[in-house]
């Protein structure tokens, strides 16, 4: 563990993936949730697509991209770096053009072209910083994991994930309807690049400028009460194995905010909840997010608001929250998650 700038004690990367072994957090369902079965879209074409790319892998590949469903390796998600940029599963790196061609094809039935096109940039991230002279050996955009928990099939629970340094994406089946989509965090290292023949490339550009903004365009006063605290959390507080642990609605309510700002803050959560998914899916997760009592959604600000400086924030509903922190002072490393609380990897305890 480790502490802030504030002197409290926030987890630090290490300790984080060391938790995220742990057994899923058993805090009670806030007040509003949604229980697990609920069906968000069915599942025939997600598993059409992951049964044709399985079929692709010779046996020693499918085994590295198959684990039990809600087994240590399901519960224990993380996108740090601090495994060695190593996760569970199989690899692009590991796959040949058929292979790769096949596994974004399952991608493409869960995400939107955007959503496809962000997970990419992500993965991007780890070549541009190779070559900024980072990470050599170590990071590359084809080491990230495509890995299955349980057997695609009609009936009974299944998942699948996408994973590796400063990305993950988590989707629950069961029955044959996706249940689930989170966790859900696309990160970045660097989030503006500088240098090289991606210079000028924003990675979270939405993620960080519409709550910079809506947390301007508050009075002073009202400023000051969304304001948590005037240092930044070394880290996001809702890993794995706390997924519901950290709900506490602080901040500033949004029955205080002007329409305006009412609209900014559905666009921002919409930018981590719904716009990265499939049509039908990101639907169906717009409906989810507004359930509840929207008046009582909280904007929690940590740090001050300068650009390329650091800072964080949190937006918490009765059925959602969202992180976003940066890890430097230059808001260069930013840590996202998005949890589904009713639907956290597919569970509802």
């Amino acid at each position: 563990m480790s502490k802030s700038r504030s002197g409290s004690t926030h987890p630090d990367r290490r300790s984080v993936v060391l938790a995220g072994s742990a057994l899923l957090g058993m805090a009670a369902l806030p007040r509003g949730a949604i229980a697990q079965g609920s069906s968000l879209a069915p599942a025939a074409e997600f598993l059409a697509a992951s049964r044709k790319f399985l079929a692709t892998l010779e046996p020693d590949k499918r085994r590295a991209a198959s684990f039990d469903f809600n087994g240590r390796e399901w519960r224990g998600w993380n996108y740090f770096g601090a495994t060695g940029f190593i996760k569970p599963g199989l690899r692009l790196e590991q796959m040949n053009a058929t292979q790769k061609d096949a596994a974004w094809d399952v991608v493409a039935t869960l995400m939107s072209k955007d959503g496809t096109e962000k997970t990419r940039m992500i993965m991007l991230l780890q070549d541009i910083m190779v070559e900024g002279g980072q990470g050599v050996g170590q990071r590359s955009s084809q080491r990230f994991s495509f890995s299955f928990f349980g057997t695609p099939a009609e009936t009974g629970t299944w998942g699948f994930r996408i994973e590796g340094h400063h990305l993950t994406q988590s989707f629950t089946v069961r029955d044959n309807q996706i249940v689930s989509v989170t966790p859900s965090s696309f990160s970045a290292i660097p989030n503006r690049v500088t240098y090289g023949g991606h210079k000028g490339l924003v990675a979270l550009k939405d993620e960080e400028a519409m709550a910079r903004r809506l947390l301007s365009d508050l009075s002073p006063r009202l400023q000051q009460q969304a304001r948590v605290s005037d240092h930044t959390p070394s880290n996001i507080f809702s890993y794995a194995g706390q997924e519901r642990a950290n709900t506490k609605k602080d901040g500033l309510a949004a029955a205080q905010f002007s329409s305006a700002q009412r609209d900014l803050i559905w666009q921002l959560v919409e930018v981590f909840s719904v716009d990265y998914l499939s049509p039908q899916l990101g639907a169906a997760q717009k409906a989810r997010v507004r359930i509840g009592d929207r008046e009582a959604v909280h904007f929690a600000w940590y740090g001050a608001n300068i650009p390329e400086k650091a800072f964080g924030y949190r937006v918490i509903g009765d059925n959602f929250v969202v992180e976003m922190f940066s890890v430097d002072p230059e808001a260069q490393h930013l840590h996202t998650i998005y949890h589904d609380l009713g639907n956290v990897l597919g569970r509802t305890g």
